[in-house]
């Protein structure tokens, strides 16, 4: 319990990274040229039909508690915004597992993949599989908390704890939503420039108010639109979010048994699109119920046991 609350503080004051990245230049599809905070790894395997490598960072604490908490990113992410965090966290003692799914950052790119959140989950384990760790805390933000969820609903006795910040998948997008084909997204994608994401980040993420620590986020994403890559990079981001809208978790919260926190920004407004983040989430056997503190920069729902 103790280990558990010291990852959920160290979290919460150190989810916004401070690594640094200077002006935006040209980053492939693999991100070959950008160097990640830690050491990579790679897990090389076969996938519907595929030859996928899935990249990985293991970040070792000097003196262990032994405890492992895996961070899972999200759907506008990689693995490196979890630097500070990570280092947080191995100095409280926890060993750091922190995968680039299938389709970002340094992992493959496939252009022929039925992405899912299924098959996302299977991957992440067969890191931990690799790695031999049997029981690890799951932490996954944004579309991260739906690969957690996914994660634990399938995997549940690999699961100690189960961590959600500010994770999208709380309501089900086709119920108010229009559809988007694939050939759609993808169009939408190949549009994307630093001034769109920019814009974007700003308005869902960051309360419309920009700091200059969310540049390296920015750089990263915009980085893909100035390679020849990007078209493959453009393209897996359609079907990821054509899995986003296609297979909701929100209806399987309460089949989670796992004790489970649930963080949610005041002022975020990517993890709930109708505004509605205020409305309680029910999981089975009150592994979230509501705390809310007033003009607080989070909300917190949970209940720990």
């Amino acid at each position: 319990m103790k280990n558990f609350k010291n990852a959920v503080t160290v979290l919460m004051f150190s989810i916004a990274s401070n690594f640094t990245f200077g002006q935006v230049k040209p980053l492939d599809a693999e991100l070959t040229n950008y160097q990640y905070p830690y050491e990579v790894h790679f897990l090389n395997f076969k996938s519907q039909n595929n030859d996928l490598k899935m990249a990985y960072m293991d970040v070792k604490p000097k003196a262990s508690n032994g405890k492992v908490i895996m961070l899972l990113h999200g759907k506008n992410f990689n693995g490196a915004y979890w630097e500070k965090t990570a280092k947080d966290l191995s100095d409280k003692g926890f060993r750091v597992i922190i995968p680039d799914q299938i389709g970002f950052g340094k992992s493959s790119k496939p252009q022929s993949y039925q992405f899912s959140f299924s098959q996302l989950a299977e991957n992440t384990k067969a890191i931990l599989d690799e790695l031999k760790i049997d029981k690890t805390i799951v932490l996954g933000h944004s579309m991260g908390g739906m690969v957690a969820t996914r994660f634990t609903l399938l995997y549940p006795e690999k699961v100690e704890k189960l961590i959600l910040e500010n994770p999208i998948g709380l309501e089900d997008y086709k119920t108010f939503a229009s559809y988007q084909t694939i050939d759609q997204a993808y169009q939408s994608e190949l549009k994307n420039t630093a001034e769109s994401y920019k814009n974007y980040q700003l308005k869902f993420y960051y309360d419309n108010k920009w700091k200059a620590e969310y540049q390296p986020w920015l750089d990263l994403i915009a980085g893909w639109t100035l390679h020849p890559d990007y078209p493959k990079v453009a393209w897996d981001a359609a079907l990821t979010s054509d899995m986003i809208y296609n297979q909701p978790v929100c209806y399987e919260f309460k089949n989670i048994k796992t004790p489970t926190l649930l963080i949610i920004g005041t002022r975020d407004r990517n993890c709930d699109r109708k505004g509605q983040s205020s409305k309680r989430t029910s999981v089975k056997n009150g592994a979230i119920s509501g705390i809310r503190k007033k003009n607080a920069t989070a909300d917190f729902r949970f209940k720990v046991s």
